[in-house]
């Protein structure tokens, strides 16, 4: 749905409805990045290298490989890395400036709502973000934020196909256009961005010592690790803390639900609780029946991309993300 297919009374009711808003409440899934071309978590069927991506994202995965855990994830930064914010990211992060009363949460762990320059004190990361590391000795707190791309030199994603070597026992050439076909199938860049895919199991990498992984640089024994939140480990209290002190403080206004449909805890709960609170909600996303359930007559569906809808319908209080000036603002109209 672009704006146009938005029905008027829709787009009216809201917009006088956030023009009167002033304690906003934002809950952020994947589909908010969607407009910047980044794959989800469990996208392309969900298999990094033949695993389930799923597999990668554990504490016990760590320990046993850290080495293939880290490729996962260095990967996965290089990816958002070349990725950009889009109008979406903008627009929340020009709210944020615009009412200090706007808190929004968000799943995503891909670095763009930080690029888009959104307000840390008002963006809090229920899953922890990817360019977040911390350190895993037990008796070390190191923590700290890093945009690096690599982190270290053994996790740069290669540029071109391992080399080929000269068959030793066929004097006829097939096995060497076969191994040059081959190659060239493995090697094939990621789209538009020259990089080996190393995300297929075909294309070679080579096993990294634990030595060349990223390092605690304050007790320097202890491994680095990515900040997110894998399978079995409690989601961040301080970010739980956060939200819900905003929550319980006084009543709410309206919220926006982003890219998820906020059928599961602790999404779906932040949704009810918004609710109880006098919240109006705004759901835009692409599923639109998945994005129903829930919801209200005085409630609102955008069914469309983030990356459209949401600026558009947010212009009457933050002007015109398309003038955006480039640093962190927009130019006023």
């Amino acid at each position: 749905m672009t704006l146009n297919k938005v029905p008027a009374k829709d787009r009216d009711s809201f917009i006088e409805h956030l023009q009167k808003s002033h304690r906003i409440l934002a809950l952020c899934g994947a589909g908010l990045s969607a407009s910047s071309g980044l794959p989800t978590f469990r996208g392309a069927g969900g298999i990094w290298r033949n695993r389930e991506a799923t597999d990668l994202a554990t504490p016990e995965a760590f320990e046993a490989d850290p080495g293939l855990v880290w490729q996962f994830y260095s990967y996965r930064r290089h990816m958002a890395l070349n990725a950009q914010p889009n109008p979406a990211h903008y627009a929340l992060a020009e709210l944020a400036r615009r009412r200090s009363d706007f808190v929004t949460l968000t799943q995503n762990v891909d670095g763009l709502s930080q690029r888009a320059d959104h307000p840390a004190s008002q963006l809090h990361f229920l899953h922890g973000s990817l360019f977040d590391v911390r350190c895993t000795e037990f008796t070390c707190d190191y923590k700290e934020q890093n945009f690096t791309d690599p982190i270290v030199p053994a996790l740069a994603i290669p540029k071109e196909a391992s080399e080929l070597l000269p068959s030793t026992t066929d004097t006829t050439g097939a096995e060497a256009s076969k191994s040059l076909i081959n190659a060239m199938e493995r090697a094939k860049p990621a789209e538009g961005k020259g990089d080996v895919d190393i995300s297929n199991a075909d294309v070679p990498i080579p096993k990294i010592p634990v030595e060349e992984l990223p390092h605690c640089p304050r007790c320097n024994t202890g491994l680095l690790r990515p900040g997110v939140v894998w399978f079995g480990e409690a989601l961040p209290t301080k970010t739980m803390d956060a939200v819900d002190e905003f929550v319980e403080a006084s009543n709410i206004d309206l919220m926006l639900v982003i890219g998820t449909s906020a059928q599961v805890f602790p999404a779906a709960q932040y949704v009810w609780e918004a609710q109880s609170r006098g919240a109006r909600v705004a759901v835009f996303n692409m599923d639109k029946e998945g994005s129903k359930k829930g919801l209200r007559k005085q409630d609102w569906l955008f069914n469309g991309d983030a990356g459209i809808l949401l600026p558009e319908l947010l212009k009457p209080i933050i002007g015109d993300i398309s003038a955006h000036d480039g640093a962190g603002g927009v130019v006023s109209s």
